[in-house]
């Protein structure tokens, strides 16, 4: 199969067939982010595509095209539907460091009705929230990745928070100085807002305040897009039943190898 830059017509296009799955390409396609890789059929329609950034992310059939490209990233991490990161691995393995870690059979889960509300004091974070939130987010990275990012490049680590809340992808719940709930946007389409890093401060955990934060989030995101969705490791029990409380369902799978 011949590998080739698609256009973002053809991306948009493959995309629009699994608009849960491919959130987070559709978002950095239509932001003009990273670089694109596709595989067509006769017809020119995309069967395949893949995004080298930070990280590789592949989707469709046929992704094991995508081996020289993902040897060519040096992403942290390959990410996606769990078969089409598969098909890749099974090629590209032979290219790459063996992974740190494989993370198989992750659930993707997705809402598409609102909640009852939380009641609680859910709204954006502002750049006055910056200092406050950057532990938070830090802490929530290194348990979901095992690095910690500001050991790792603080100052990169503090323009992507920021970053964040410039563009209105960030939100907390905070009352005397401690986060009962935090989240922000990984992807946003037309179709879905993608969720990352839900964070509840230790002190504050046990008394339901994830399940209002995110009950309130969701409401507030179902305003204006008709589908919220999040991946979650499959050890992540508490995380789990949380998501399945407010009435999320899961859809697919991803699998993620981190390097």
């Amino acid at each position: 199969m011949t590998v080739f830059e698609p256009s973002l017509e053809q991306v948009l296009a493959f995309c629009a067939e699994e608009p849960i799955e491919r959130v987070f390409l559709e978002d950095v396609a239509r932001r003009g982010y990273g670089r694109f890789s596709g595989v067509a059929d006769a017809s020119g329609s995309l069967t395949a595509l893949c995004h080298a950034g930070a990280n590789v992310v592949p989707s469709g059939a046929g992704t094991a095209a995508f081996a020289g490209v993902a040897a060519e990233s040096r992403a942290r991490m390959i990410i996606g539907e769990s078969g089409a990161v598969s098909e890749l691995w099974d090629i590209a393995r032979e290219l790459l460091p063996p992974a740190r870690e494989d993370r198989p059979h992750q659930p993707v889960y997705m809402i598409d009705e609102p909640p009852a509300s939380g009641a609680t004091g859910l709204r954006a974070a502002t750049p006055e929230d910056l200092d406050r939130l950057i532990p938070a987010c830090a802490a929530a990275h290194e348990l979901e990745l095992h690095v910690d990012p500001i050991a790792r490049d603080a100052e990169g680590f503090r323009w992507r928070t920021a970053a964040q809340i410039d563009e209105g992808r960030s939100w907390l719940w905070i009352e005397d100085d401690v986060i009962l709930f935090k989240a922000e946007a990984s992807a946003w389409t037309p179709s879905a807002v993608q969720l990352q890093q839900v964070w509840v401060d230790p002190e504050a955990r046990g008394n339901g305040n994830g399940s209002r934060g995110l009950r309130d989030l969701v409401r507030l995101l179902l305003q204006g897009t008709p589908n919220v969705t999040l991946f979650v490791r499959s050890e992540n029990a508490p995380a789990i039943a949380t998501y399945e409380s407010i009435g999320m369902r899961k859809v697919l799978e991803y699998r993620s190898l981190l390097f």
